[in-house]
């Protein structure tokens, strides 16, 4: 970000020291269609801007003389380590931030070695991704179409190329209502395309399109029952993104799933559900460690990520920090965006009182006394 002089000249650039710098920097920068795509919520946008406020909300209680000269932000996810419990959220259509779309989002989290969701609206193929960054540790985010074989070929392919778990979103049976993005008519442009279903719906290309494919792809019928069905067709763990409730929370874990995304699907889909924060207490005393937990939704610092560890979750992902990273400096920015997280949660960890993501628990939350 350039600070420029009254009279127009460029004198020095800004650091960006935390994640709303790039978010201001990505507003300016970006179109508007494109900024309101990626920022929009459902309806009122109550739900997208409570998962921000509801962090707000939540003291911790820090210990202190602990010793805290050397600390580690490592853990682990599904078995494998990673640096930090920061992950990439699955969001789609990076090429509309920046030119080398998720090619530069997979580079960047394999160069921080953390966990890269991508998305099945993604403008770059998996094949391209995996060339990309072939050591990156990858989870793939899955829907369910009308048509299964849609659905069973991408689960084969990027079972083939490595990826680790399969994030099946269970949130969208029909898409949410977006304000912006109809009053924009928003539509990828004429050179970009979900790469992953290249030429699969060529013979339909009157149809009328939603976000990169033709209306009415998604199956609005998709049940618990699908998951036996896609436990009958990949050797894959399979992680449910999607959940808000202990009732679902245990339907889950009885359906033999290996982990839950606590998601509100940024607020996206429906409005006036909680914070995804909110609503990961009752879903973690609910499961008590019988499966990983993870939670997405309005983690902006790493005071963020700490209060969400500490609630119980194994680790954390971010959807709209990653895109403001891409449109600021591609691969370089989402780099930035990832090691400012790592160092405010280092930061965090130490002013509480913990050395590892172990010392992290329940205890650093301040529950408010009603």
């Amino acid at each position: 970000m350039n600070i420029c002089n009254r009279d127009g000249g460029c004198c020095a650039e800004m650091a960006m020291v935390c994640l709303t710098d790039f978010e201001e920097y990505a507003k300016e920068h970006l179109s508007k269609t494109t900024w309101d795509y990626y920022a929009a919520g459902a309806d009122e946008c109550c739900t997208r801007d409570d998962n921000l406020l509801a962090y707000k909300r939540i003291r911790l209680r820090p210990r202190i003389l602990r010793d805290v000269s050397v600390s580690d932000t490592r853990t682990t996810v599904q078995g494998t380590e990673i640096s930090f419990p920061v992950g990439i959220a699955p969001t789609a259509f990076h090429c509309l931030a920046w030119h080398e779309g998720e090619v530069a989002t997979a580079r960047a989290t394999e160069a921080l070695n953390t966990c890269y969701i991508t998305s099945t609206y993604s403008t770059c193929s998996v094949e391209e991704i995996v060339a990309a960054a072939p050591s990156g540790y990858r989870w793939f985010q899955l829907y369910v179409y009308r048509d299964r074989k849609l659905s069973e070929q991408i689960v084969h392919r990027v079972e083939g190329l490595g990826y680790k778990a399969l994030v099946l979103t269970v949130d969208v049976p029909y898409t949410g209502k977006r304000r912006n993005d109809i009053r924009n008519q928003f539509k990828l442009p004429p050179h970009l395309k979900v790469k992953n279903f290249d030429g699969v719906f060529q013979q339909e290309a009157a149809a009328p399109e939603e976000y990169g494919i033709p209306a009415n792809t998604l199956d609005p019928s998709i049940s618990w029952k699908d998951v036996y069905w896609l436990q009958s067709i990949t050797r894959l763990p399979i992680i449910i993104k999607g959940i808000l409730t202990k009732e679902d929370a245990e339907l889950a874990v009885e359906h033999g799933v290996q982990g839950i995304v606590v998601s509100n699907h940024g607020g996206r889909q429906l409005d006036g559900g909680p914070a995804s924060i909110d609503a990961l207490t009752e879903i973690v005393d609910t499961v008590q460690g019988r499966i990983e937990i993870y939670v997405d939704g309005g983690i902006r610092t790493g005071s963020d990520v700490l209060k969400a560890l500490a609630l119980g979750a194994k680790c954390v992902f971010i959807g709209r920090p990653a895109v403001w990273g891409l449109a600021y400096k591609g691969e370089e920015g989402v780099r930035e965006v990832l090691q400012i997280l790592n160092d405010e949660f280092r930061l965090s960890m130490a002013l509480s009182g913990c050395r590892n993501v172990a010392e992290i628990n329940r205890n650093l939350i301040q529950f408010s006394k009603l």
